[in-house]
């Protein structure tokens, strides 16, 4: 009973902190409206989760259950990125030292922490569920509630989908390279590639091609493709089952049909292999044990390391940055570029070289994405903006002087706009002389991205919101979508960020004086 008591108790904090902060009830409040926005009505021109770009099951507890399952792999990403550090706040704040005196095992410790994982994500996929039901009631075919229909695809697909993204947080937690940005940028192109590797078997599946859904993805995407076939097709008289069902389909209103979906049809097999998924991220949580208390030193280290201030020379920086010093906003810029740059590895120097080098001399598209590499660069600088002073205590120091706040939040943002600047210098010249066009997108966008950094940062108290949305509309820009991309449509591009400059610099303002306090 006493380790029982303990293990709650680490599950209960966690809880608690987690639904406490800012950032959970955002979350909630956006998984929410999607669910909302995942039920549209007949004169929508939009369908979600549907089959043949047209075609979706009749509002009934059965489907609204599966449609919030689906919605839950939305939330593998973002739930990742608001659960996970919790080993990391642990080691840093020393509460493993405390811990570890205790009778609790390691194994124990990482279960509940797995747990507490658990708890968020599931009160957040709760609250996905409730609306789906007002949805049900406001605009279903059915106005009958069948919970045990309603519950059965959060229960079988999304859970394991749940329990793999906590096993994967705790992972990433363990692994120092993993820990901070590298680790929010990683697991996103994890996602993105999973994602992927799902789509040839959700294609045979609807084709009636490939093994069955024994096991299928973590996800249950392909488990669900073939549940489709099962179920649906037989339903399509003038029509076969063409493709694997897509989760937004824009389809004149028209065409818009339904589909009858009353239950979801299950047999062992696949009961047994969406257990096994649940049981391979409990596992892995048992596996994680042993190396803990050397992902604790690892951290300890760590923080020596950064807290002695070593870097390199860079001793030309000195004499360059000599003229700053005669003014007090001048020595704060001087300060922050040495502490930015002295601390770059070979390998990031290596990488500058390369996309500056891509930029100057890539045709286009080539040279655009160049340009979106030099500032994902700076994307762990931007992501550490405006919590610098937090993660080394030194904001007292800084807020109790008057206007320090403020010229702090300045200087940083000179600093990393200068960066973002000097990083695609030699685009911006090349681009100057034959397209200006681009070259003052990318200066409108080296401008725009540290204030949505600071911005970000100060409002959510954490670097993963804003790498997460980089991640996000860097990986867009890959598509050609001009938010970032600076070739795509260079005027829009321009005149998108110098419009929100000053909005994200004035909520960087307002919520910097509000941290200061």
């Amino acid at each position: 009973m006493e380790a029982l008591r303990r293990f709650g108790a680490i599950v209960g904090a966690d809880l608690l902190e987690r639904t406490r902060s800012t950032r959970f009830w955002v979350i909630q409040a956006l998984i929410c409206v999607a669910s909302w926005w995942s039920f549209p009505t007949m004169d929508k021109s939009y369908v979600v989760l549907a089959i043949n770009g047209h075609l979706r099951g009749e509002y009934t507890s059965a489907w609204i259950g599966m449609v919030v399952a689906m919605l839950s792999v939305w939330l593998t990403l973002v739930g990742f990125y608001l659960v996970r550090g919790t080993l990391v706040r642990d080691f840093e704040t020393r509460v493993w030292q405390l811990l570890v005196a205790t009778p609790l095992t390691r194994s124990a410790y990482l279960l509940a922490k797995w747990c507490s994982n658990m708890a968020v994500l599931l009160l957040v996929l709760a609250g996905a569920l409730a609306v789906g039901l007002i949805a049900q009631m406001v605009r279903g075919e059915s106005q009958t509630i069948d919970l045990v229909e309603l519950l059965k695809p959060a229960l079988f697909l999304a859970i394991p989908s749940l329990a793999v993204t906590s096993l994967l947080a705790l992972v990433f937690d363990l692994v120092p390279w993993l820990r901070r940005t590298a680790g929010n940028v990683t697991f996103f192109i994890i996602w993105l590639f999973s994602l992927a590797a799902t789509v040839p078997a959700m294609n045979a599946a609807a084709a009636g091609d490939g093994a069955g859904p024994w096991l299928g993805d973590p996800r249950g995407m392909v488990v669900f493709q073939h549940s489709l076939v099962r179920q649906v097709a037989p339903q399509l008289a003038d029509e076969k089952l063409k493709t694997g069902f897509c989760m937004v389909c824009v389809v004149k209103t028209e065409r818009r049909g339904t589909f009858v979906w009353n239950e979801w049809q299950q047999d062992a097999a696949m009961m047994a292999g969406r257990l096994v998924w649940l049981l391979l991220a409990i596992g892995g949580v048992f596996l994680c044990a042993p190396w803990l208390d050397r992902a604790a030193a690892s951290c300890q280290v760590a923080r020596v390391a950064s807290a002695s201030g070593s870097g390199r020379t860079l001793r030309i920086l000195d004499v360059l940055l000599a003229p700053l010093q005669n003014s007090q906003l001048g020595a704060l810029v001087a300060a922050e570029t040495q502490l930015t740059l002295r601390q770059r590895p070979v390998w990031w120097w290596l990488a500058l070289l390369g996309t500056a080098g891509a930029g100057l001399l890539a045709p286009m598209p080539a040279a655009a994405f160049a340009v979106v590499g030099g500032w994902a660069l700076l994307l762990d600088k931007y992501g550490q903006a405006a919590l610098h002073e937090r993660t080394t205590r030194t904001g007292p120091m800084i807020f109790s002087a008057t206007g320090g706040g403020k010229r702090v939040l300045q200087a940083r943002w000179i600093v990393l706009f200068a960066l973002g600047l000097l990083v695609n210098l030699p685009a911006v010249l090349r681009f100057g002389v034959t397209q200006p066009l681009i070259a003052l997108a990318i200066v409108s966008v080296a401008a725009s991205l540290p204030a949505w950094a600071l911005a970000a940062g100060a409002l959510t108290g954490n670097s993963r919101t804003f790498e997460l949305l980089a991640c996000v509309f860097g990986y867009l820009a890959l598509n050609g979508v001009a938010v970032l991309h600076v070739g795509t449509d260079p005027a829009w591009t321009s005149f998108i960020h110098i419009a929100a400059f000053p909005v994200a610099f004035v909520v960087a303002l307002s919520a910097w004086a509000r941290m200061s306090k």
